[in-house]
């Protein structure tokens, strides 16, 4: 039987494998889907080797940068955005892509504002990557935050009002919020935000995290995260079966 799969390091609450699963069910396709919880990424090799009939991985926090250099080739949107998130496995071979940004760009065109020039990422991770290149793509600047700023980048305390007026645009790559931590959220000052203003998480888990909560509070649209993962996985289900 055909085997896919999901690596990161905590995926008790993923959602890959309850679609997938569902997905294998209606459409009787005759395969299975795992999840791998790898304590570090050195155990790629030995999942590869121990599960040959392993087709398909897609991977999650806090892998996405850290796997390229375990994969054989690496696709040229992938590689420019630094970050893979789903592998097909063919003949041996391993071959990296990103979903990420065919995922976030999907997912948020219908909400994007006619006008809309500048964008604030949260975090500095695999998915920011993705979520920025996706955003100057569609010919947005973006500018990214992050605890420990490098040049170009934001720190939180830098984040005041005139900030949150210039970012009409705010997106949660971190996974503050995140089950089962649903009290954490980012520092930002979300008394500025107003309705004009447009707060994606890419959190799912909870469907509205504290960030969104007190976004909404203020007027501003908010997304989740949802859309963006069935849409990639259907991404992911392409790139492994071809």
């Amino acid at each position: 039987m055909d085997l896919y799969g999901l690596i990161g390091k905590t995926l008790k609450h993923s959602f890959s494998e309850a679609y997938f699963r569902e997905k294998f069910e209606k459409e009787q396709i005759d395969a299975r889907f795992q999840n791998f919880e790898l304590e570090t990424i050195d155990v790629f090799p030995k999942i590869l080797s121990e599960n040959p009939n392993l087709l398909g991985l897609s991977v999650t926090i806090p892998y996405k940068t850290v796997i390229i250099p375990f994969l054989d080739e690496v696709d040229p949107s992938a590689k420019e955005i630094g970050s893979v998130n789903s592998i097909r496995v063919s003949n041996g071979k391993t071959i990296g892509f990103n979903t990420d940004a065919g995922g976030f760009s999907n997912s948020i065109k219908p909400f994007l504002a006619h006008g809309m020039e500048r964008a604030l990422i949260l975090g500095t991770g695999g998915a920011s990557k993705a979520v920025a290149y996706a955003l100057r793509q569609t010919g947005l600047d973006v500018v990214l935050a992050s605890r420990t700023p490098e040049e170009g980048q934001l720190g939180y305390s830098e984040i005041n009002q005139n900030a949150i007026n210039a970012f009409k645009l705010i997106v949660n790559t971190t996974p503050l919020g995140m089950y089962p931590d649903v009290s954490s959220f980012p520092d930002i000052p979300y008394e500025y935000l107003t309705s004009e203003h447009l707060l994606y998480d890419l959190t799912y888990n909870p469907a509205e995290t504290e960030f969104l909560r007190r976004g909404k509070e203020k007027g501003a649209i908010v997304v989740n995260g949802l859309s963006m993962l069935k849409i990639q996985a259907e991404m992911s289900w392409e790139i492994w079966t071809g």
